[in-house]
C-alpha cells in the first residue's frame, strides 16, 4: 500500500484530544513559533526559527523539533493516514488527512498548528501486537509509522484477526528493547555525571551494598589502586581487593590490567571495573590470573539493576528507575 501512515500524540496527558476528536484536526503544539506557513519550505529555516525562540534547548532538540513541524506541513499529503493513541479511552483512532495545513491559536491556544481529518475508525489496544504498540508509543509527537503499519491497514480493511498473546512475536523483542534502552540509559548517565573519582565512590558504593567494607583512596592520589574492599571492619582478614576503576568508554588494554595485577600479593584479589570494555589481550591475561576479576561495563550494569533498589537516595536520584513488569512469552517452541 503506497499510502502513508503518521502517528501523533495529544501531549503528555491528552491535552489536545477534544480538539482531536471533536473539531476534526490533528494538531501540534510549538506555539511561540507562530503561523509555520509563513517561513521558507525548508527545514533549515524551520531550525532558525526554533533556535531563536528557544535558545536553551538542549543539543539535538532543534533538528528534531524541525523535522517533526516540517513534515507535519509539508510532507504529510491529503489522502494520508493518521493513527492516533488515546490515553484516555485506550483505544486508537485511525483518519484520513482532507486539507492543508492552517494555523489556528482559538480553538486549543497551545496547539495551534492544524491539520483537518477525517476520522474513520476506533480500535482497542489489544487489536494490535506488541510491536505495533510500541511503535506507536514513540516519544515524538509526531512521526512516521513504518514496521507494523500494515497491521494498521489490515484493520482498517475489515480484518477482525487478533494475534493471541502466545502467538506475538514482538513481546519477547519489545521486551528485550527496553531492557536494552535502560541499559543505554544507566552507562550514558554514568560516563556523563560520574568521571574520575565521584565513579571511584559509585563503584564503592555497589560494593557495600554487595557486603564489602571499602576504604576509597583520597582525590588526586595516583597509586594505581582507588578501593580497598574487604569483609571485615577493619580490613585485617583476607580476603583483601584492590580495585581499580576507569571511567573511560574505551577499551581497556593488557598494560593497565597487567599493572593492577603487580600491585596485587599472592593472598589479594585484583578487581579491575570500567565503564568501557577490555582488549582481547586483557581478557587472555585475567583469565590465567584465579585472583584477578575483570568487570566491563556491560557486567557493570548488570550489577547495578541486581542491587538498585538498595542504592541511597543520592544514586537513586542520578539513576532514576522505577520497577515495571513487562510480559515475557514462556514454553515458546525453539526453531
Amino acid at each position: 500500500m503506497d499510502t502513508t501512515l503518521w502517528g501523533i500524540h495529544a501531549g503528555r496527558t491528552g491535552d489536545a484530544e477534544k480538539l482531536f476528536l471533536k473539531k476534526n484536526v490533528v494538531a501540534l503544539g510549538w506555539q511561540n513559533i507562530g503561523d509555520l506557513s509563513k517561513l521558507s519550505k525548508n527545514r533549515e529555516a524551520f531550525k532558525e526559527k526554533l533556535s531563536i525562540v528557544f535558545p536553551d534547548a538542549k543539543a539535538g532538540a532543534i533538528p528534531n523539533w524541525a523535522g517533526q513541524l516540517y513534515r507535519f506541513v509539508y510532507e504529510m499529503k491529503n489522502g494520508d493516514l493518521i493513527a492516533y493513541p488515546s490515553r484516555r479511552d485506550n483505544s486508537i483512532h485511525i483518519g484520513r488527512i482532507i486539507g492543508p495545513y492552517t494555523y489556528n491559536d482559538v480553538l486549543e491556544p497551545g496547539y495551534p498548528h492544524h491539520r483537518p481529518v477525517e476520522w474513520l475508525k476506533s480500535f482497542p489496544r489489544t487489536r494490535f501486537s506488541q510491536g505495533a504498540l510500541y511503535e506507536i508509543g514513540s516519544a515524538m509527537s509526531f512521526f512516521q509509522i513504518k514496521n507494523y503499519a500494515d497491521e494498521y491497514f489490515a484493520a482498517l480493511s475489515g480484518s477482525e484477526d487478533i494475534i493471541p498473546p502466545e502467538k506475538d512475536e514482538t513481546i519477547n523483542l519489545i521486551a528485550e528493547e527496553i531492557e536494552q534502552n535502560t541499559r543505554d540509559f544507566i552507562l550514558k548517565t554514568l560516563s556523563a555525571e560520574l568521571k574520575g573519582h565521584p565513579l571511584e565512590d559509585f563503584v564503592a558504593h555497589l560494593l557495600n551494598i554487595m557486603g564489602f567494607n571499602t576504604r576509597v583512596s583520597p582525590e588526586g592520589t595516583d597509586s594505581g589502586i582507588d578501593i580497598i574492599a574487604h569483609r571485615d571492619e577493619l580490613g585485617f582478614e583476607p580476603p583483601i581487593v584492590k580495585v581499580q576503576v576507569k571511567s573511560t568508554s574505551g577499551t581497556v588494554g593488557d598494560p593497565e590490567v597487567s599493572s593492577l595485577y603487580g600491585k596485587v600479593d599472592n593472598n589479594e584479589y585484583g578487581l579491575l571495573v570500567t565503564l568501557g570494555g577490555y582488549s582481547n589481550q586483557a581478557k587472555h591475561f585475567a583469565r590465567n590470573k584465579s585472583n584477578l576479576r575483570l568487570i566491563d561495563g556491560k557486567e557493570l550494569i548488570t550489577l547495578i539493576m541486581k542491587h538498585y533498589e538498595k542504592f541511597d537516595s543520592r544514586y537513586k536520584g542520578l539513576i532514576p528507575l522505577k520497577r515495571v513488569y513487562i510480559p515475557e512469552i514462556v514454553g515458546k517452541e525453539v526453531e
